[in-house]
């Protein structure tokens, strides 16, 4: 074939290109409720930030499997592509980062009631650190299959729970309440895992695979702080101290998230290597 031969342009129904992608079904999701340029942006960017949701659950569901078996590799690689996509899900904060209060007033009632702490797909990635709650799955209960998901989600180990499982396993001193706590609770730091992480990264030997999986969750652990960091500064730009879309808190409740650190040993612990 030559390689100047021009691409077929000629299809019986939709390009192949819209058959996989459906850009056709993204690019007419977007209904603004007010006349106010800026809206659209707003519905974008919250869309995307969705996306980006979906793909990193995948990646630490797929990680978290692979934790389950053993498979350090394919845990890694998982977690590694989701340093990639939580990069990603953190620039999408640009486009809304510098929203000036009449900026953010002029579309803002056309939010009502809603808010990003009611996004089942960030509720899920949330579950998944090990910050479980069953009162976040009361907003869903008028959607059954949303809310059959976040109920299994809350059952089910946390990322973090499979890597200590897997800690356990390769003779670490995890304590049994920590190996047969309640999966629906929220993870509280416990000083015996601290211990573990200051044995592991304790080891004269530093390219041990344990070593390898703590610098992984805090690649992780550094981006979903700076996620919450990046959404306190543009909601502090955007609306001040006001009480948040939804009646959420807002500021406050941002301010307290962004205090706190996931996978909390693996940072506790370095004071003590």
């Amino acid at each position: 074939m030559s390689h100047d031969a021009a691409p077929n342009l000629d299809f019986a129904g939709t390009t192949p290109y819209e058959d996989y992608v459906q850009a056709d079904v993204l690019t007419h999701l977007q209904h603004p409720l007010s006349d106010d340029p800026g809206e659209m942006v707003f519905l974008v960017t919250t869309q995307v930030m969705e996306l980006w949701f979906t793909v990193i659950v995948h990646e630490w569901e797929t990680a978290a499997g692979a934790l389950r078996e053993d498979n350090l590799p394919v845990a890694l690689a998982a977690l590694k592509r989701s340093t990639y996509e939580l990069e990603s899900l953190n620039a999408s904060w640009k486009p809304l980062a510098h929203l000036t209060p009449a900026q953010f007033n002029a579309y803002r009632s056309a939010l009502g009631e809603g808010s990003g702490f009611q996004s089942a797909m960030y509720r899920r990635m949330e579950f998944l650190l090990g910050e479980k709650s069953a009162s976040m799955l009361v907003p869903h209960r008028g959607a059954p299959r949303v809310h059959a998901e976040l109920e299994k989600a809350l059952q089910e180990p946390s990322l973090y729970d499979e890597v200590l499982r897997l800690l356990a396993r390769r003779g670490m001193a995890v304590p049994s309440a920590v190996l047969d706590r309640d999966l629906s609770e929220k993870y509280e730091p416990s000083a015996e895992i601290e211990k573990v992480w200051a044995t592991v990264y304790g080891d004269a030997d530093q390219d041990t695979d344990l070593v390898t999986l703590g610098e992984a969750l805090t690649d992780v652990g550094e981006l979903v702080w700076r996620w919450r960091n990046d959404h306190l500064v543009a909601t502090r730009r955007a609306m001040g101290s006001k009480v948040g879309t939804g009646g959420s808190a807002g500021v406050a409740w941002l301010e307290k998230r962004a205090r706190k650190n996931v996978f909390p040993e693996l940072w506790s612990a370095r004071s003590h290597v």
